[in-house]
Parts: structure tokens; C-alpha cells; sequence
């Protein structure tokens, strides 16, 4: 069970966790936890580590620590009085050693990768104590691990570090011993690389470090506690009534999450793929409602789109030029440049006549994108390059879909009466997903148009 940082913010939010693991502990369930850090730790760690390696006042650090300290003791207290103490002293511990980094880094006037990778990670590192306490002074035996003493064990690429396949023995024998005895409260979004030298596993990381522990320990399912009651056809926020589905697959989940899907992390679920592990999303304050349920065929309904999603941080390049025209190499050449700078391309879409390449993706790399395709441009490979930062991605997302004749037909007809003009389209070989570009101020007019003629806010047929 993996509890994010809205289901252990206060008090009352940790008591609802103790709540729930308690239930299944007494039924003599077998349960991992993994937690996050508080809603908006790791934010205010993150700006930390940034202001003082350009601050001169190094009086920051001490408030910095002084309210994570308050923050963290006030939930203690209130829920597990009688290890407030012991759970304190540990606690002090890693403050004085996150102040230790902190200080560093001011002096040395440089934040590493890996400097920032640790830092980051006290948020798990100091309210895992809070919910372990809780446990305690429940009944419930429980110790605290961190990821790497759990078994992760990762790439060294600090801030998207991903799981390695030697981690699934190192979590069998270091974990797996544990569950008969008590609870482990393992430190969710963060591992090791073989030398033992700390990674994170990106923002969100905690539903990867879920699944990756999951398939270590071979679980019978995995539990994603959030604080909406599962995935649902589309965002609340723009949708009024979108609903939650009951159940969906691995490949429809992968697909959404990767187009903006805030429920699950993009990569959680590959290691439960792999292992054909059942995925729940519930939410923690409504621990009731049965949620969405992840699996690895979903039976098939009447209805070929699952859900929408859409990514309103994304900018357009477009690459053309007549040069490009059976000219092999071009595309290598483009993508080869994109990738030395660093720039992940989210979707492609091409022109019969090669003389076009268009491209989505994040605007905070636009100007690194642009400065490396320029440099194609003066070398006589393409003709030009041209960009819009306002516009946003929708996908269109079912496994219906694949097989489905004029389901593509329905979409943009349906577009073209609402007035949204469509300015790329990009469809995978899987036909999983059909994504494409409009206006930014069309994004949310497009969700709407499409969520009703698809009737999404309708309950599946059974």
C-alpha cells in the first residue's frame, strides 16, 4: 500500500492510514506501506537547495530546518504520544544531517545531482518515522526503511533513476521476511545505485517505488491510495462530470499517465505488468468505494474510448525544408541533436512529402530545442524551424479503439462542429491512443466535446 503526501499531510490524514492498514493487519494480511513525504515537502526542499547556493544568509537553513521540525514533531505528538520521544531523537538526527548537506552546499556554492538527490529525499526520510510511531502506538509492530535498505536498487541517473532488474532479489530477501512479523514503512521515491549511492526516481516516484517493491515481494495486488477515488474518464477539474472507471488496463493506465494523468506515475506500471500484479487506485478518505482496478486484459465494453487527457505545458517545432525530401539520415540527425540536448520528444508526426517534421514537447525545453536544431539549419540540413508554445496535447485513450472503424471519423468531425481546429495528429501502432494539437485556449473546449460525444459520463455496460 502506497500512501501519497495529501494521505499523510496531518494528523487526521495519518490516523485514517492507521485506520485502514489496521483492518488488514488484523485480518492477518501480509502488508507493506510506503509512504511519501507531506503534501509540499518536497517543494519547499527543493527551493531550499536552490536559494542557498545563492544566498549569502545562511540564517535560512536554521528556520528552514526549525519548521520542518515543528511541522513534523506536531503530527507526532498527536498520534503516537507514547513514541513521540524515541521517534524525536531520530528525527533530530536526520535534521542534523539534511543542515549538514544544507550548509555544504551554501559554502561549496554548488548543488550536484546527487547533492539534490538527497536532499530531496527527507521529506520520505522524516514522516516515514511519523507513520511507523503511528503504528506503534496502535499495536501494530513496524520498523522504517529506506529504499535502498528495502532493495531498490536503480540507474545512476540522479532525479529519473529507474529500477534494475537485480532489485527484485535484494527486496525477496530483505523484505519479504519482515511482512510475517509487523509492517514495514518503507521511504517511497527513492533507491540506490549498486555502490549504495542515493537516487530518486522523479517527481511522483512513490507509486513507482510501489510497484517496484510489489514485484520484488511477487504481491498478490498493489495499492495506490490517493485522494480521489480512482482514475477516472477525464480531469474533475474541466470535466464536471467525468467518472471513475472501475476497472482498466495496464496499456490504457501507461498511456494516460503519459499524457498528463496525475493519478499514477508513468512508469509504476511496468513492474506490475511484468509480474501481472492487480493495481488499485482508492482513495484514502473514502477508503469504501471500491476505486479503479488495474489488469493486464480488461474485459471489452461497447464503448471504444476509455478516458481523455491533456498536456497544457507543451510547445509545437515544426522542421522543414525541401532538402529533406528522400534525403536518408534526416530524421537520425534531427533526433540525435534532440537527444544530446536533452530534450524528450512526446509526439512526432510526419508528412507523406518528408518535408515536414513536427514535433510536441515540454516548453520548459523549447529554447534548448531551438538551439539545437538551429545548428541543422546552418548546416544546410533543413530549411527552417518554426515553433508555437501555445498549444496543448490531447489524447484520446481506449483499447476499444484498435480494430474500430471510424472511430477517428468521430473524433475530428466532432472537433470540426465544435469550431477546434486541429493543428497535428499523432496516432501509435497500437491504436491505444489517438493524440493531437490544438490552441491552447481550445484544450479544455476539446475535452468537453469529445467526453460527450463518446458519452464517457454514462456507467460502463456489463
Amino acid at each position: 500500500m502506497k500512501f501519497g503526501g495529501t494521505s499523510v499531510a496531518d494528523a487526521d490524514s495519518v490516523t485514517q492510514v492507521v485506520d485502514i492498514v489496521e483492518r488488514h493487519y488484523l485480518r492477518d494480511d501480509e502488508v507493506a506501506v510506503v509512504v511519501s513525504a507531506q503534501r509540499g515537502v518536497t517543494d519547499q526542499l527543493i527551493a531550499i537547495a536552490e536559494e542557498i547556493v545563492k544566498s549569502q544568509d545562511t540564517s535560512t537553513i536554521g528556520s528552514f530546518i526549525h519548521s520542518l521540525r515543528v511541522r513534523h514533531e506536531k503530527v507526532l505528538n498527536q498520534v503516537a504520544g507514547d513514541y513521540a520521544s524515541e521517534a524525536c531523537k531520530e528525527m533530530e538526527n536526520r535534521l542534523a544531517n539534511l543542515e549538514n548537506i544544507l550548509d555544504a552546499v551554501h559554502h561549496l556554492r554548488e548543488l550536484t545531482p546527487r547533492s539534490r538527490d538527497y536532499i530531496i529525499t527527507f521529506g520520505e526520510r522524516l514522516n516515514a518515522l511519523v507513520v511507523c510511531a503511528a503504528f506503534r502506538q496502535r499495536g501494530i509492530p513496524s520498523t522504517v526503511l529506506d529504499g535502498c535498505e528495502a532493495g531498490i536498487v536503480t540507474t545512476p541517473q540522479h532525479g529519473e533513476a529507474m529500477a534494475l532488474p537485480a532489485s527484485d532479489g535484494r527486496i525477496k530477501s530483505r523484505l519479504l521476511p519482515l511482512l510475517t512479523e509487523m509492517v514495514p514503512v518503507v521511504m517511497g521515491f527513492m533507491g540506490c545505485t549498486e555502490n549504495g549511492i542515493i537516487t530518486t526516481l522523479g517527481r511522483s516516484g512513490s507509486d513507482y517505488s510501489a510497484a517496484i517493491l510489489g514485484a520484488g515481494i511477487d504481491a498478490d495486488e498493489i495499492w495506490i491510495w490517493t485522494d480521489v477515488d480512482g482514475i477516472m474518464t477525464s480531469d474533475p477539474r474541466v470535466i464536471d462530470n467525468a467518472r471513475v472507471l472501475s476497472t482498466i488496463s495496464y496499456l490504457e493506465v501507461m498511456e494516460l499517465s503519459y499524457f498528463g494523468a496525475k493519478v499514477m506515475h508513468p512508469r509504476s506500471i511496468e513492474p506490475a505488468m511484468r509480474k501481472n500484479i492487480l493495481v488499485r487506485v482508492k482513495n484514502t478518505f473514502n477508503p469504501d468505494h471500491p476505486g479503479t482496478c488495474i489488469v493486464h486484459h480488461e474485459k471489452r465494453d461497447t464503448r471504444v474510448v476509455k478516458a481523455l487527457t491533456y498536456i497544457d505545458k507543451v510547445a509545437l517545432v515544426s522542421i522543414c525544408g525541401a532538402q529533406m525530401i528522400g534525403r536518408p539520415g534526416v530524421a537520425k540527425m534531427i533526433f540525435s541533436a534532440l537527444a544530446d540536448a536533452e530534450v524528450n520528444v512526446m509526439m512526432i508526426s510526419q508528412g507523406s512529402s518528408e518535408a515536414n517534421i513536427t514535433l510536441i514537447i515540454d516548453e520548459t525545453q523549447l529554447n534548448i530545442a531551438k538551439v539545437a536544431l538551429t545548428a541543422l539549419v546552418k548546416q544546410g540540413m533543413v530549411r527552417e524551424v518554426t515553433t508555437n508554445r501555445d498549444v496543448c496535447a490531447v489524447a484520446v485513450v481506449g483499447c476499444g479503439m484498435a480494430g474500430a472503424r471510424g472511430t477517428g471519423g468521430r473524433i475530428f468531425t466532432a472537433l470540426g462542429e465544435a469550431g477546434i481546429n486541429v493543428m497535428m495528429i499523432s496516432q501509435g501502432s497500437s491504436e491505444v491512443n489517438i493524440s493531437f494539437v490544438v490552441d491552447q485556449a481550445d484544450g479544455q473546449k476539446a475535452m468537453r466535446t469529445l467526453h460527450d460525444e463518446f458519452r464517457l459520463s454514462e456507467e460502463d455496460d456489463e
